[in-house]
């Protein structure tokens, strides 16, 4: 009685489907375990997948009326359908379902694929617990690296008091000071000699000197015999130089036979020729400051080098002063107690965790990539096939998610950081420079990150498209306004290069151009102006003034409505709706497809309820 029923329902369905204007009327549809029918020599209801697999009931005993649908709506009128093209029709039908169904998770934010598949946010848990791991890390580092810094920067002011003579405590210039008389430039090349062979008796660091055989290397550099005497207007002189050396060690200053090597003809300075005069010598120390942040102490080598410069013969000798430090191991070295060893040994533990934790998310981030790829191709593909035509590159952009690379990039820069950075706390590397940009750039698109999960919500997006939005334009209109800002930043340094500090080289113009866009420093600019010349006074008025006006009231006026016009777009498009791609379009009818929600006794604390409006505002990428 059940299977006679269900044969009458399958009959009333199949005379309902064929009630259209026939030359004939159609054949009776077969069911399942009857002969039915050929059309073109092919059987209906042959072996295999056939038209009437549509029409089976269900296991539960239904009828699956959207499979049926789909069999049965591509028949034309008047003629029987063909199996090949209804199985053909079919399957593209369920690959456009599937299709619809991954790329509508695909777009979904953490909590919508949690509530549909149950799929816990392994990324978004990572990239939280990265964060606070990358921070506190970069905390720790940055104060171990402080205290490097500050001990060079406080041995070098120190050096500067203990090695040259009548040290201000101020720079000049980009010189530390300047001598003016032949007797001053003696006094202060002896003052060096001196200070050196009693550094141990003087010196308020921890310094020693080297033991390698290296000692106080003075050389001389100049030009060949010659005579420059402005009294007969002939200079006469050998443009072609030379450079003599003498090696004075710590061992020989101490002795008496030291005298016989300062008094001999070397230390005879022919002014007229002098080039320069370059004093190097090096200085070992050691960092104890560092055992109060409980970490092990550095050793330092300190590579000083005094040049006296007379290279201009102006009548003023520069005298600049450098200091190259070397981090070294300290060999042999003793420290009573573990509290010291203990610390760094859980500080290289936490690095591990770090490695580990960016790790897994290189590689969640990697698996990303790839599968939004193949999603792409695959409805690259379906789009060809159906509707003949390809996708644009708008819509093929939208799969390639830019925070997905960022996150890679910025993982990839944190695991090289942490492994120098390892090395630098187990005292086998001294890169303090190339680690502290590896993970001061990592933290910083780390919490760059943190705004793609601000930008599900409506409210917080409108930062992320307005950027997206004016990025081309702003581009163009840099690229129009830089060639203005390099014809001003020429044009100052080679008219008031010689009458103002400001523009003495092209760095320097173009820094003080910068600050006067941004209204920094203007009265100093135009107060700094020499006035030995009345014509470059004059044009120094008419360039500051043109360039002012056309910067800050037209170009950077211009550059803020272009941002603002940005914004105002989308602003309109949040409220009617944005430009609608072929994507879109096609997932416009994917609103019915259902994800199976089961209720879970285990809240996840991302889980929380948006408004269902805001899905359909844009994409989520």
């Amino acid at each position: 009685m059940r299977a006679h029923r269900s044969r009458s329902r399958r009959a009333t369905a199949a005379r309902v489907v064929w009630a259209r204007p026939m030359t004939r009327p159609p054949p009776p549809v077969p069911f399942k375990g009857q002969a039915g029918p050929r059309f073109g020599g092919l059987g209906l209801c042959g072996r295999g997948r056939s038209f009437c697999s549509s029409l089976r009931p269900s296991r539960r005993g239904q009828r699956d009326p959207r499979r049926m649908e789909i069999s049965l709506k591509c028949l034309p009128a008047g003629r029987a359908p063909s199996c090949g093209n209804m199985m053909a029709q079919s399957d593209l039908d369920l690959k456009e379902t599937a299709l619809k169904e991954d790329l509508k998770f695909y777009f979904m934010n953490p909590c919508d694929k949690y509530r549909a598949r149950h799929q816990i946010p392994w990324k978004l848990a990572l990239q939280i617990l990265k964060i606070v791991m990358v921070t506190s890390q970069l905390v720790f580092f940055g104060l171990s690296n402080q205290l490097v810094v500050s001990f060079k920067e406080e041995n070098t002011v120190a050096f500067k008091h203990l090695f040259l003579k009548g040290y201000s405590g101020v720079d000049e210039d980009d010189y530390s000071c300047s001598i003016y008389t032949q007797q001053d430039a003696y006094d202060s090349i002896f003052y060096v000699i001196d200070q050196y062979r009693q550094l141990k008796n003087i010196s308020l660091g921890t310094l020693g000197y080297e033991h390698d055989g290296s000692g106080l290397k003075i050389c001389k550099q100049q030009y060949r015999k010659g005579g420059m005497l402005p009294s007969n207007d002939k200079p006469n002189i050998d443009v072609s130089t030379e450079t003599d050396c003498v090696i004075l060690k710590p061992q020989e200053l101490a002795s008496k036979n030291t005298e016989v090597k300062l008094n001999s003809s070397f230390f005879n300075l022919e002014f007229y020729r002098l080039i320069q005069v370059k004093i190097s010598f090096k200085l070992k120390g050691v960092a104890l400051q560092t055992i109060h942040a409980r970490e092990l102490p550095d050793c330092y080598a300190f590579q000083n080098t005094i040049t006296f410069n007379n290279r201009a013969h102006s009548g003023k000798i520069k005298i600049y002063f450098n200091s190259d430090t070397d981090i070294q191991e300290c060999k042999d070295w003793h420290i009573l107690g573990s509290v010291l060893q203990k610390n760094s040994l859980y500080i290289l533990v936490f690095d591990g965790f770090v490695i580990l934790n960016c790790l897994a998310s290189l590689i969640l981030c990697s698996r990303s990539v790839v599968l939004a790829l193949r999603l792409r191709q695959r409805f690259v593909n379906f789009f060809l096939e159906k509707y003949n035509r390809c996708v644009s590159y708008t819509d093929r952009m939208e799969f390639i998610n830019g925070w997905y690379v960022l996150v890679i990039i910025s993982d990839v820069m944190t695991i090289t950081g942490s492994i120098l950075k390892m090395e630098i706390k187990a005292k086998n590397l001294r890169s303090y420079d190339v680690c502290s940009i590896l993970l001061g750039t990592s933290t910083l698109f780390v919490w760059v990150g943190v705004i793609r999960y601000l930008g599900y919500f409506q409210t917080y997006n409108v930062l992320i498209l307005t950027m997206q939005a004016s990025l081309p334009k702003v581009l163009r209109f840099c690229c129009c306004a830089g060639m203005i800002y390099l014809g001003y930043t020429f044009c100052g340094w080679i008219v008031l290069g010689p009458y103002h500090e400001k523009f003495e080289d092209l760095n320097t113009v173009a820094e003080c151009l910068f600050s006067l866009v941004n209204g920094d420093d203007m009265f100093a600019t135009f107060a700094q102006i020499q006035q030995k010349s009345m014509l470059v006074w004059t044009f120094s008025r008419l360039y500051l003034y043109s360039f002012i006006i056309l910067f800050i009231y037209m170009i950077l006026s211009l550059f803020i409505a272009l941002i603002t016009d940005a914004y105002d777009t989308i602003k309109k498009y949040q409220q009617s709706g944005f430009p609608a791609t072929d994507l879109h379009e096609f997932l416009k009818d994917c609103g019915n497809v259902s994800y199976r929600k089961e209720q879970t006794s285990m809240p996840f604390i991302c889980c929380c309820r948006r408004r269902e409006s805001d899905d359909n505002l844009i994409l989520i990428n």
